[in-house]
């Protein structure tokens, strides 16, 4: 069985969010600059720099900013999520319902999310996880093809 703390109750791999995939690294990467700046010794004295650093601390530890769908992360009103785990599903991809009408709307967000669904029911989870941590690995995230579902016209 494949390793689900990955993937969303919708179909999306976590691996594939800016969130885990760049914001880490990059925040990395502002921290240690300002650290050799050294603001962790006298960047306190400026207002809000305290919670700003243990902010930016945060980010460089995906688990801490977005701990993943089936860890609580993501947003806490998701009813797709609690329409899976009501089913007992693993992923939406799987219900009869599916691409359901909660699923269709995300989608409008995520173009490749019900292609992505169509694509894991044809070759099984565990082939469908390691293609998503190939594409990973490539430096793709969902950030980079992502539509705000207000810019996408109504079919």
């Amino acid at each position: 069985m494949a390793d689900l703390e990955l993937v969303t109750y919708c179909g999306l791999y976590c691996g594939l969010c800016a969130q885990r995939c760049r914001i880490p690294q990059r925040a990395s990467e502002l921290r240690e600059s300002m650290s050799k700046e050294g603001y962790e010794l006298w960047g306190s004295e400026l207002p809000g720099f305290t919670k700003f650093w243990s902010f930016l601390t945060d980010l460089c530890e995906p688990e801490k900013a977005c701990p993943g769908c089936r860890q609580g992360g993501g947003p806490s009103f998701c009813t797709i999520r609690k329409c899976a785990r009501e089913r007992g599903l693993d992923v939406c991809v799987f219900c009869d319902e599916y691409p359901c009408e909660r699923v269709q709307g995300i989608a409008k967000g995520y173009p490749t999310l019900i292609p992505d669904g169509k694509r894991m029911r044809d070759i099984g989870l565990d082939a469908w996880v390691a293609e998503q941590r190939d594409r990973a690995a490539t430096g793709f995230a969902y950030v980079d093809i992502r539509c705000h579902p207000y810019d996408v016209p109504d079919k």
